[in-house]
């Protein structure tokens, strides 16, 4: 069903619970990449420009169970104050006296950022008493942190049994239309490019999709899995040996439903992940005691003619390791074709939203998402608490 989404909401004099992903890398006590708080701005901004105040909240890091400086919220307070224009104080904490009677305080336009929410456990644990806690900080709700809304946690799930109406922000609106899009009503044909090391992390969406796409291009270091799968010998290159039936399986059921998948035809290979450069050679003639690390440049052109005449194009995870020079070509090379493609495109993925920067092609792409594991799983088909929690939108 359509969320309602803060667009519908009249926010003059109301204080909005935000919840935003301020998850953002640290360099001592400075943010290191922006790109999260970037993106949170305009939904702060359209609060703010309704006549609202708003009491930000997000999590950051993975702090065990109670306060720990290393994972304060100051050095996002500071940025983000930068990039509002405005004051963005850091509460003492996200809930208690001292930070209710900030939040009550705030006048319309102003701002409040929460301290980390997972400095209490009962964030994680979804607790109900945590949620209401939170919940009389504000009097309307408003989730734009996508990348969280595959888990069921307090300011996420439970908060909206407290804290209605429960409304998507800008970026957690964009998101679920340019992923409803791929789902629901994609321009064929719909193509799928899937790397990333392991094809148990990738089974349950692969299964998914192939009741829906037309091809599915698959690379990464899941590629071998697939490859031996149908007769070739891999070296030592990543192989899931209890994951070869599941390939089999996969692809028979691709060949069932009419769907095109396309392994690699070349592979670069290397003694290891810390040779210099690798070599690119026929998935046939992989040698004994090398390892495939990046998809070759046959197969970046093999990928590229499906992508030019697809119509969508979603895309996950790098097509080799990536994060070595000698190994990044084939993830550039997948990234430029897929901006060079008149499809409709969305990427998803830190490795992959990373690669299409670098390639310098980032502003060619349809809709990039912020998200990770939310991503996936909406692309699975699983029910994320995140959305399914936000009020329904009014037919």
């Amino acid at each position: 069903m359509p969320k309602l989404t803060i667009e519908q909401l009249d926010l003059r004099g109301k204080r909005v619970f935000l919840r935003a992903d301020l998850n953002a890398p640290l360099d001592g006590d400075a943010v290191s990449d922006d790109t999260r708080l970037t993106a949170v701005v305009p939904t702060v901004r359209r609060a703010l420009d309704g006549g609202a105040s708003v009491v930000l909240a997000s999590h950051l890091g993975r702090p065990k169970g109670g306060p720990d400086p290393k994972y304060s919220l100051a050095p996002v307070a500071r940025r983000m104050s930068e990039l509002l224009g405005v004051p963005v104080p850091l509460a003492p904490d996200c809930v208690g006296e001292a930070t209710t009677a900030l939040a009550r305080a705030l006048p319309p336009g102003a701002v409040l950022l929460l301290e980390n929410l997972r400095f209490h456990p009962e964030e994680e644990q979804n607790d109900d008493g945590f949620a209401q806690a939170l919940a009389a900080l504000a009097d309307v709700y408003v989730n734009d942190a996508f990348a969280a809304a595959h888990r069921a946690h307090a300011s996420i799930a439970a908060i909206t049994r407290h804290l209605q109406p429960a409304a998507a922000g800008l970026l957690m609106r964009s998101e679920l239309d340019a992923l409803g899009t791929i789902l629901e009503a994609p321009k064929r044909p719909l193509v799928a490019i899937l790397g990333g090391a392991k094809v148990s992390d990738k089974v349950t969406l692969v299964e998914h999709l192939l009741e829906r796409v037309d091809a599915l291009l698959i690379g990464g270091g899941m590629a071998f899995t697939f490859l031996h799968a149908i007769g070739h010998a891999v070296g030592t290159s990543l192989l899931e040996a209890d994951r070869v039936e599941t390939a089999r399986r996969v692809m028979d059921a691709a060949r069932r439903r009419g769907v095109q998948v396309v392994l690699p035809v070349d592979a670069v290979v290397a003694s290891g992940l810390d040779a210099p450069r690798g070599r690119a050679v026929g998935v046939r003639d992989i040698p004994a005691d090398q390892m495939g690390l990046d998809i070759g440049p046959r197969t970046v052109e093999r990928f590229a003619e499906v992508v030019r005449t697809a119509g969508t194009v979603v895309w996950n995870g790098p097509m080799g390791v990536f994060e070595k020079a000698p190994f990044a070509e084939g993830t550039l090379g997948v990234g430029r074709a897929v901006a060079a493609s008149p499809a409709f495109s969305v990427i998803g993925g830190g490795d992959t939203v990373a690669a299409v920067n670098q390639a310098g092609v980032a502003g060619r792409i349809g809709y990039i998402s912020t998200a990770g594991g939310a991503f996936l799983e909406f692309l699975e088909g699983r029910t994320l608490p995140g959305v399914e929690a936000l009020t329904e939108a009014p037919r």
